[in-house]
């Protein structure tokens, strides 16, 4: 039997007692890329911060690992989404990434030779070592966006749960991302991920969570891309969507610019 690397049940969340996340249930395997996918204001990043004990929830449970969160905090890493960071304060490439070691280590016993080590490998990962001393606020999007996954791989977690990584990166970046994490899904790591482009979804995931405030449907790639539960989840906005990939797919437009 597949581990599961994450399970909810009867989770709900509400904000001013109207429910944006209404009785979500789900079992994801470990070892898979995981995409929640739903349109805008589904409720995909309040999921996230649901299961990271972010928000506070009306009803349910979530089990990573069979566990509860606290304890298993230093099997995940989670990455938000770029705009809620502040990225003004000052701390070059490198001091980002080791954040990501002082759990891994201890917060009193500093930081080691061996996390620096492991934080320059995590660098290179994302081809982003040679601007170590470089401070965070002077890169593009997309290469702050590198650097915080490269904290996250630092990290050496089991799980990694991601908010719109592929947002505002060119497609040099998004390529070596998916090379990334195909990389740890054949180390064995889970990687969940929420994603708003549903034309490129079935191409970067193993498993799709489809989400519209409630769960539509969960599973294997094949299982869910399905006229009916996309059209369940995203209603007359799949007609638009369906006509604007068809138009990419006419004319051979490049879905981003290199």
């Amino acid at each position: 039997m597949k581990e599961i690397a994450l399970e909810t049940h009867n989770l709900t969340v509400s904000y001013n007692r109207r429910p944006v996340l209404w009785n979500i249930d789900f079992e994801l395997p470990a070892g898979q890329i995981i995409g929640i996918i739903g349109p805008n204001g589904s409720g995909k990043t309040t999921l996230l911060k649901a299961i990271m004990g972010l928000v506070k929830t009306s009803s349910g449970y979530v089990k990573i690992f069979d566990k509860d969160l606290d304890d298993v905090r230093e099997r995940i890493s989670y990455v938000p989404q770029r705009e809620s960071v502040d990225w003004d304060f000052p701390a070059s490439v490198m001091d980002v990434v080791l954040m990501g070691r002082y759990r891994a280590s201890n917060l009193f016993k500093g930081i080691r030779r061996a996390d620096r080590d492991i934080a320059a490998e995590a660098l290179e990962k994302v081809n982003m070592l040679e601007y170590s001393d470089r401070q965070i606020n002077q890169l593009s999007g997309g290469q702050q966006q590198r650097v915080f996954i490269a904290r996250s791989l630092a990290q050496g977690a089991d799980l990694y749960i991601m908010d719109e990584p592929f947002v505002g990166v060119d497609a040099a970046t998004e390529e070596a991302i998916l090379k990334l994490f195909s990389e740890m899904k054949a180390e064995g790591k889970t990687v969940i991920v929420v994603h708003h482009d549903l034309q490129t979804a079935k191409d970067y995931f193993d498993w799709i969570v489809l989400l519209n405030t409630r769960m539509v449907a969960a599973g294997p790639k094949e299982e869910i891309f399905k006229e009916d539960l996309l059209q369940e989840a995203y209603g007359g906005k799949l007609d638009v969507l369906s006509k604007v990939g068809e138009l990419v797919r006419e004319r051979d437009f490049p879905i981003r610019e290199r």
